[in-house]
């Protein structure tokens, strides 16, 4: 069984890794400076030239892309290819504002399903394995960048897409899936409706799941791979990056393998801008250096995390990103404290419950209201009101232990909350922060 997609750049010393990227970012900055009028200004306001980068090791003097210049320059501001020579467009899920669109070249959709194949060659699947995608397709990146990586890897392809649960196992278990790839929310959906329908982990095939999109803990990951009986695997990828498999896990599951070869992280402070040494907490910037018509320089992601070139026991050299903590526009500032809904997350599983949850935050006379609406789990439930204040009572303590903050808890019947077959919406701010 083949343990590598590209063994060569996979396994590249880091000397050689940063000989190639350097070649390829002064050949990238020459592409866009040419080619994108939008960013040709941003460098010339910043008095940076093509010349001045040489190596890697310049590539702190470029400005920074933010969601911001996308959305201001949308739709083909940021373009460096002739839309002639474009074959697709993908968009982000985003809510607020103008959408971002990306664009590919062939050579683009190539090289993301590549980077693709590689997480799917690294969570074990080869030609012997049938891979059932419940991303959603269309303009959702998650769908066809898995589904492009399973074609490459050889895997028999389920293009299933996103809902009708019930089926979804019926396909799995008739067809024999081995691999499950989805929302990592959607998983343990299907977890909990395979239970539902009276079946185990026995009653299918699967051995691994590639999960990603959304943010999840380490408890959510335990917790599916218990319901599925699978190894769960993160991915990790933005739409306005290329997609799904900008950097994957591999069996060591301690955070994801950048694909270095083309995108080069750097990680910031993201008050200053500045760049941090490795092993910093601090905001993920992507450089990439391989896209043809949608290439952006220093995009901030606003993902928070921690770069790592500790030696992985799988072989590969690609730099590590830990899974991100949060985003810095996720992040609540609840009565003065940081709060991020994966910590909340976190305390739910380690008490027991389902990751099924609704954060509401408000605004009342002036201090800010914390409401976690928490599904039971049906061993849980009870209709004696006092059992179910008790509860409320531990979880709402066990949170106030884990943010300093204290949140009213409220404990709600199995399969209340609303179900989510694409990213889950957890949070709802309700407080008017920006009148």
């Amino acid at each position: 069984m083949a343990k590598y997609w590209q063994e060569d750049m996979e396994t590249m010393s880091p000397e050689d890794m940063k000989k190639l990227q350097s070649e390829r970012l002064v050949k990238q900055v020459h592409h866009v400076y040419e080619n994108v009028p939008y960013y040709r200004d941003l460098m010339d306001k910043k008095g940076v030239k093509p010349e001045d980068i040489r190596s890697v090791d310049d590539l702190h003097k470029l400005p920074f892309l933010s969601k911001a210049d996308l959305r201001e320059a949308y739709p083909f501001g940021l373009l460096a290819k002739p839309l002639s020579d474009c074959v697709r467009i993908h968009s982000t899920s985003g809510t607020t504002g103008k959408r971002v669109v990306a664009f590919y070249t062939q050579h683009d959709v190539d090289l993301w399903e590549d980077c693709c194949a590689r997480a799917i060659t690294a969570a074990g699947g080869n030609e012997d394995d049938v891979c059932q995608i419940a991303y959603g397709y269309g303009l959702f990146t998650g769908g066809m960048g898995l589904h492009g990586g399973s074609h490459k890897a050889g895997c028999l392809t389920l293009p299933m897409s996103s809902g009708n649960t019930e089926r979804q196992i019926q396909f799995m278990r008739d067809l024999g899936a081995t691999i499950l790839c989805c929302t990592p929310s959607y998983a343990a959906y299907i977890g909990e409706t395979l239970h539902d329908m009276g079946l185990t982990p026995d009653d299918i095939k699967l051995k691994a799941g590639i999960f990603g999109a959304e943010p999840w803990t380490e408890e959510m990951r335990r917790s599916i791979e218990k319901s599925l009986g699978i190894k769960a695997y993160d991915i990790f990828g933005l739409t306005e990056i290329s997609g799904p498999g900008v950097a994957f896990e591999c069996e060591e599951q301690s955070g994801m393998h950048i694909n270095e070869d083309h995108f080069i992280p750097e990680i910031i402070d993201p008050e200053t801008g500045e760049v941090l040494p490795e092993g910093s907490v601090g905001e993920l910037v992507f450089t990439s250096i391989t896209k043809e018509a949608f290439p952006l320089l220093r995009y901030r992601t606003r993902d928070l995390c921690v770069l790592s070139r500790k030696k992985c026991s799988c072989g590969r050299t690609l730099i590590k990103m830990a899974k991100p903590m949060g985003r810095s526009d996720d992040m609540m500032i609840i009565r003065g404290v940081n709060v991020f809904p994966s910590q909340i997350e976190t305390v739910l599983i380690e008490q027991g419950y389902s990751p099924n949850y609704l954060i509401e935050v408000d605004r009342k006379n002036n201090t800010d209201t914390l409401d976690i609406s928490v599904e039971m789990n049906p061993d849980q439930f009870s209709d004696k009101m006092k059992d179910v204040q008790d509860k409320e009572k531990a979880l709402a303590g066990a949170i106030k232990t884990m943010l300093g903050i204290n949140p009213k808890v409220h404990l709600v019947s199995p399969k209340s909350i609303a179900r989510s077959e694409g990213k889950a919406v957890r949070v709802i701010d309700r407080r008017k922060l920006h009148d």
